[in-house]
């Protein structure tokens, strides 16, 4: 169980607060949807589950222990755009790197081309890096994906085909997912319950 209690967060004590007391679980093989207007904390408290910022009220838990990033994040975060997640100065094969050995049914799956390891970032295309944000984050050992409107950029077509990888991924690896977006029919259809925590 991923598990947020309580979470209290604003950038700056002059600032409202983005949210307040806001309780949220994601259990392991469990795709919950998030939905809500722009400008209202949701990609922000992606980046609380996932330790990339610090509530100033409550917690963050993994499977009953709290949780504070380290080598290894069993929580990750794949955000809406990809160009922003990579470093410029990497070839794909360095990037891919980051989580380890590779994984050749996966890169397969999200259908990454060989061709593509000695490229840079802005040699591909946005779908086509994003595909290798998600190979990074689908690590063996993650237990947990936020996925923060991570497709909404792209064609339908594509959206489609790397949802399709992502689900089949996930439920081999009971993976649990957050999934964040503006499409309601998206969330729908692929996700078991939607949490109506920024509702306008």
């Amino acid at each position: 169980m991923l598990e947020g209690r309580g979470l209290g967060f604003r950038y700056n004590r002059r600032e409202n607060w983005l949210f307040r007391g806001l309780d949220i679980t994601v259990a392991a093989g469990e795709r919950v949807g998030l939905p809500g207007p722009s400008g209202r904390g949701k990609s922000t408290l992606a980046r609380v589950l996932s330790s990339y910022l610090t509530p100033q009220e409550g917690s963050v838990s993994v499977d009953g222990e709290r949780y504070v990033r380290g080598n290894f994040n069993p929580v990750q975060l794949l955000f809406q755009h990809p160009e922003l997640a990579v470093n410029p100065r990497w070839q794909i094969r360095d990037i891919l790197a980051e989580a380890g050995p590779p994984q050749p049914r996966l890169l397969e799956r999200l259908g990454i081309a060989g061709a593509w390891l000695a490229r840079y970032p802005h040699e591909l295309s946005g779908g086509e890096l994003q595909r290798v944000c998600l190979a990074r984050a689908l690590d063996r050992r993650t237990r947990y994906l936020l996925c923060d409107e991570m497709t909404s950029m792209l064609d339908a077509l594509t959206q489609a085909t790397i949802w399709k990888s992502v689900l089949e991924t996930a439920a081999e690896r009971n993976i649990g997912m957050l999934v964040i977006s503006h499409d309601a029919a998206l969330l729908d259809r692929i996700c078991s319950r939607t949490v109506n925590a920024f509702s306008a």
